[in-house]
């Protein structure tokens, strides 16, 4: 069993990192913190150029066919660059239609999400339920009626996956956003980079999209998809801090030779390198239509939260007053540590998955 990433995985993430250190960071993430657009257009544009949407989907449907490996890299080099595009909520629908979708919803939406024409969102939340639980939007006879908020990229996209209540369980509808009945208003969040909206729905036009069971399996493979992207935004906070730390200096020393101080770099690391080892896990098990995926999503989902919460908040900490104002990029991490930690259900809730992921483990191995 190896859970190493595959050979075009590792290419794939050394080219993801370089154009977005060149095209995207925290230069480009503030300007858009600063501005009204819901994404980066420009931006964008360069992303679809380099063919990163048509990732997961099949040839068969214009994309590249390429496995979770390549996706996990990807959402990874996101983090770490805070770009600005709404290319992981893409994904999720991309990754709905792989999972649940008819043909004809796969022929009419995948080409267009995997050429950039269409963009995607996904609609789950609707205040403090989690993922679990009964959403309040419901579908009857073709009809959508409810709300979402707050939805990373909805004032970008052009169809969005909705939550849904059915007899069995919380279930998924396929919606275009530009029909009638539906209504897209900004949501204020934490995050200014990731632009969220209000998602109204008034009767909109929608489809069923597969059974309930299938949104319990695209929130597995989503969590481990946010544990990737929160691996690299913790990453890059921690690289921030520690060039920070090597040149600041106090007391006539730097601050990187102080134990108390080494100590919380450290702390970081361990934290990172833990939290990988679950999303390789789970990057393997998503991968793989591992049995095992419940237990290793969970997993890999919470470590990932206490690694990039650890990072996000000691870097401030570690900057000092510096590290408190509007000015300094630390808010920037700081901000999508908060966003990541609300974007699929909190930490308890994903704590509780992986208890009863792994009771099940083990009453089947008594």
């Amino acid at each position: 069993m190896d859970f190493d990433l595959s050979d075009d995985a590792k290419t794939l993430r050394e080219a993801a990192r370089k154009f977005l250190a060149a095209e995207a960071g925290p230069a480009i993430a503030r300007r858009a913190m600063e501005g009204d657009a819901p994404h980066d257009a420009a931006l964008w544009a360069k992303v679809v150029e380099q063919g990163w949407p048509a990732a997961r989907v099949p040839e068969a449907f214009g994309g590249l066919g390429l496995g979770a490996d390549e996706a996990c890299v990807l959402a990874e080099e996101v983090g770490r660059s805070l770009a600005p595009v709404p290319l992981l909520s893409t994904m999720a629908v991309i990754e709905a239609l792989l999972l649940a979708g008819t043909e004809a919803q796969k022929a009419q939406w995948l080409p267009k999400l995997a050429s950039g024409e269409a963009i995607g969102c996904l609609a789950w939340s609707e205040g403090a339920k989690s993922p679990a639980q009964m959403p309040d939007a419901r579908l009857d006879d073709g009809r959508l009626t409810g709300a979402k908020s707050p939805v990373a990229d909805g004032r970008s996209a052009t169809v969005a996956v909705v939550t849904v209540a059915s007899p069995d369980g919380p279930a998924m509808a396929l919606v275009p956003l530009e029909a009638p009945g539906v209504t897209v208003a900004p949501a204020e969040t934490l995050d200014l980079v990731r632009r969220a909206a209000t998602l109204t729905f008034a009767g909109a036009a929608a489809e069923p999209l597969g059974m309930a069971g299938d949104w319990v399996t695209l929130s597995e493979r989503l969590a481990v998809l946010h544990a990737w992207e929160a691996l690299g935004t913790a990453a890059a906070a921690m690289e921030m801090t520690l060039a920070y730390a090597k040149e600041r200096q106090a007391f006539g020393l730097r601050i990187g030779r102080y134990q108390a101080v080494k100590h919380k770099l450290a702390d970081m690391y361990i934290k990172g390198e833990l939290a990988r080892a679950h999303a390789m896990h789970g990057c393997w098990a998503w991968g793989s239509d591992a049995p095992e995926l419940a237990q290793a999503a969970a997993a890999a989902r919470v470590a990932s939260l206490d690694a990039l919460r650890f990072t996000a908040e000691e870097s401030v900490q570690l900057h000092g007053g510096i590290g408190f104002t509007w000015e300094h990029d630390c808010q920037l991490y700081y901000r999508r540590a908060r966003q990541i930690a609300g974007a699929l259900g909190s930490r308890a809730h994903w704590a509780d998955r992986l208890v009863r992921a792994l009771e099940l483990r083990n009453r089947a191995a008594a």
